[in-house]
């Protein structure tokens, strides 16, 4: 009954050290890590360009349940990038083309426009993914799994690399 399990919180903070935090879709776990997929050229891109580490959280409030994982984030290859964005339909590949996303654009009809620009520009052709487009992934160091419980008394569990070895422990609400 959840809308969106995927959606997580990602964080992350640049050289000017201030965190930000926006919402993105875990696309798939591969080797122990996480992959998501964004514009290079992003906020977040430049963010993780200047400082490789980041956190996930993911929570659902249904269930009373969030998991927070924090490591270290790098740019997927180029193969999995590719891979991935021929999955994305005809629309959202575009919208990969359309978007300087995080830049300030005059209004929504300048979207629209360049929506428009590039649906002509590769109609009747493959719609090859843009070069600042693609994965990135997380490695986590340390995973918490929180479980909401009665009179605030949650249960929290810590996974944590120590020496490359998973450690397990438990944390006070």
């Amino acid at each position: 009954g959840i809308k969106e399990p995927t959606a997580m919180a990602l964080s992350t903070v640049g050289k000017n050290m201030q965190a930000s935090s926006r919402m993105v879709l875990l696309k798939e776990i591969r080797n122990d890590a996480f992959i998501f997929y964004t514009n290079y050229d992003s906020k977040k891109g430049k963010q993780i360009e200047q400082n490789h580490l980041g956190c996930l959280l993911f929570y659902w409030p249904e269930l009373e349940k969030q998991i927070r994982i924090e490591g270290r984030i790098e740019k997927a290859s180029k193969e999995i990038s590719e891979e991935y964005y021929l999955t994305r339909s005809a629309k959202r590949r575009i919208g990969a083309w359309a978007s300087p996303q995080s830049k300030e654009i005059p209004n929504r009809a300048y979207l629209e426009k360049k929506q428009e620009e590039f649906e002509k520009k590769f109609e009747g052709k493959p719609i090859q993914k843009p070069e600042n487009w693609g994965g990135y992934i997380l490695i986590p160091y340390t995973i918490e799994f929180w479980q909401g419980r009665a009179n605030r008394l949650h249960d929290r569990i810590e996974y944590y690399l120590d020496d490359n070895d998973w450690q397990i422990r438990r944390l006070a609400p």
